[in-house]
């Protein structure tokens, strides 16, 4: 049977209510715990990446995934140095990056985010940091907060040997220090992104009052200006 795509007006409105009504929790797709019984993780102060990194002057990419990419996206869109983010879908093919099917976990997509920044002001280390600390949790599996599926895994997405190996050196040089009660699960995959429908990019700016925004995504703009103030705008 072919599946029918609903509009992204429609998707968004029936979004909004469910989560007025404590029904929805995964990025507005899941059903489980009612928003509001829960509270967003605190940031956590841990250790800058100690592995120095040579980058080129230019413009550069960094891909994340961790979770809802709404979150994500607004963490980055603050930090200096970044000049543009997107909010998309990493880990599978163009034709399944595609929010009904993501998010209902039929394809190998993660929600992720495309940070563009100027090394020269932010580096690949420094967004790590900020990955890490702020953005989510790097030690749940295949899920963040209220969010379930392996659609919200943690994952970085290196768009070259020098991040591939400053990744893999801060993920060991934490798992040694130990900040978390639990392994860290991120994982390093293959670099790939596909921008996410318009009606996902900018979320947190065009709809700062939305429930899941307030509980789970806020908070983290909150850390990030606590434990980074010299990145924070």
């Amino acid at each position: 049977m072919k599946k029918v795509r609903n509009s992204p007006k429609r998707i968004f409105l029936t979004l909004n209510a469910a989560l007025l009504l404590g029904l929805v929790t995964a990025c507005g797709s899941d059903v489980g715990t009612p928003i509001g019984s829960a509270v967003a993780a605190e940031g956590l102060r841990i250790a800058a990446p100690a592995a120095r990194i040579v980058e080129p002057k230019t413009q550069q990419v960094a891909i994340f995934a961790g979770g809802c990419f709404w979150g994500i996206e607004a963490v980055f869109e603050r930090v200096k140095g970044v000049t543009r983010v997107e909010s998309g879908y990493s880990g599978d093919t163009k034709a399944t990056a595609d929010y009904d099917l993501v998010s209902a976990g039929q394809t190998k997509h993660a929600e992720s985010v495309r940070i563009y920044y100027d090394p020269a002001r932010v580096s690949y280390n420094d967004l790590l940091h900020i990955f890490f600390s702020v953005a989510h949790d790097p030690t749940q599996l295949n899920r963040q907060g209220p969010d379930r599926g392996t659609q919200y895994r943690t994952a970085i997405f290196p768009a070259n040997a020098a991040q591939r190996n400053a990744a893999r050196a801060y993920i060991a040089q934490l798992d040694k220090a130990a900040y978390w009660q639990k392994p860290i699960v991120t994982m390093l995959e293959p670099f790939s992104f596909f921008p996410a429908e318009t009606y996902h990019q900018d979320f947190m700016a065009k709809n700062p009052r939305h429930p899941y925004i307030v509980q789970w995504d806020k908070p983290k703009i909150t850390n990030l200006k606590k434990l980074f103030p010299e990145y924070y705008r």
